[in-house]
Formats: C-alpha cells, sequence, structure tokens
C-alpha cells in the first residue's frame, strides 16, 4: 500500500503530539507489515477525522420584560448552567443594537445598575440571571418588544483555556409587570451551539 497516503509531518511540527497523528502513525505501520491490512480495515473512520465539541453550556427559562412605546431598554433573564467552569463573556440580539451584561448592586444604600466585563459559570452551580440581580440589557430598542413574542438572544461563553462557545437563545417576552418566571421553565436554548 502507498505510504504516502499517511504521510510524516516536518520534525519538531506539533501534530507529532496529537492524538489524531499518533493514531495516522499506528495505521501508517499497519499498511507496511504483512497481515495488518485486516486490522487497518477495522478502524473507524471518524477516528482519524476531528469530530465536534460536546456542547458544554445550556440555558432554560429564559424570557425578556416586554416594553411599550418610549421605552428603549429592558431585560433579559435566564438560568445558566455548565458541565465545566466558564464565563459569560458577551451577548448579542438582533432586537437591540446594544446589549451587555448587568449586575444590580447596592452602592452607598443606593440600588444601582452597571455593566460588568462577565459572570462565572461554575461547573454543576446554576447560574440565575433574574430581576434585581444580574441581567442581559438591552438598549436602544427600534421598537416596543410585544407579549407573546419571542427575541433572539446569542450567548458567548469563554472557557479557563480560551475556547469559546455561543449559545443561541429563543427569551419568551412577557408583561412589563413580569417579577419571575413560572414554574414551567418558559423560554429555552434554540438548541445552536458553535465552538471555535
Amino acid at each position: 500500500m502507498d505510504r504516502s497516503l499517511f504521510p510524516r509531518p516536518p520534525r519538531g511540527s506539533r501534530l507529532l503530539a496529537s492524538p489524531l497523528f499518533l493514531l495516522a502513525r499506528h495505521a501508517r505501520r499497519a499498511v507496511t507489515r504483512p497481515g495488518c491490512v485486516r486490522w487497518l480495515s477495522t478502524v473507524p473512520l471518524c477516528a482519524l477525522l476531528a469530530g465536534p465539541a460536546i456542547a458544554q453550556v445550556t440555558v432554560t427559562e429564559a424570557w425578556v420584560r416586554g416594553t411599550v412605546p418610549g421605552m428603549q431598554a429592558t431585560g433579559a433573564f435566564m438560568r445558566i448552567e455548565s458541565r465545566a467552569d466558564t464565563r459569560l463573556v458577551a451577548a448579542a440580539s438582533p432586537a437591540a443594537p446594544l446589549v451587555e451584561i448587568h449586575e444590580m448592586a447596592m452602592v452607598d444604600n443606593v440600588m444601582r445598575m452597571r455593566a460588568v466585563p462577565g459572570l462565572a459559570v461554575p461547573a454543576g452551580k446554576p447560574l440565575e440571571l433574574r430581576p434585581g440581580g444580574y441581567h442581559v440589557m438591552l438598549m436602544n430598542l427600534p421598537r416596543p418588544l410585544e407579549r407573546g413574542s419571542t427575541v433572539p438572544i446569542t450567548l458567548t461563553f469563554q472557557s479557563a483555556d480560551g475556547r469559546r462557545e455561543t449559545v443561541k437563545v429563543a427569551a419568551e417576552v412577557r408583561p412589563l409587570a413580569s417579577g419571575a418566571p413560572p414554574a414551567s421553565g418558559g423560554g429555552s436554548a434554540s438548541g445552536g451551539h458553535s465552538h471555535r
């Protein structure tokens, strides 16, 4: 069999340490040894290819407080869980040109709201975004958000090693007076994930 099917990378290449290269190296040796062709045919093709990353983050109970004409900002709330330590570092939505991660905190006995660069999501410990606490702020709204509609929101998470994951959420718009999601859970992640 043609050994060029499994070319050897240059000496010192990082590929030498990768699991994919190690598997390819064993396959390269196998095709050059008598009786090993049958063994090679049992190696699944998928084992030679890099598979997609498994989603680490899930988002449930996503909802947005509705607005009325003249209101240009509102909050989005949800429950976030992750299989591994990560951070919520950004949010975006086609419904608002400016989206930030905010917190409500007491400062000098006054409740104040401010933007934060990110929120930690420890492994196995849910992060609750809810009124009066952490939330995603949708600002400069071009039109009111009507009750019963949904708002698409894309959340970006970053792990300690710098790997990023995005989660697309369909958040239900609830009445302006809403203070908490119902027990049934409400909006949730739409299932769209990507990794880079």
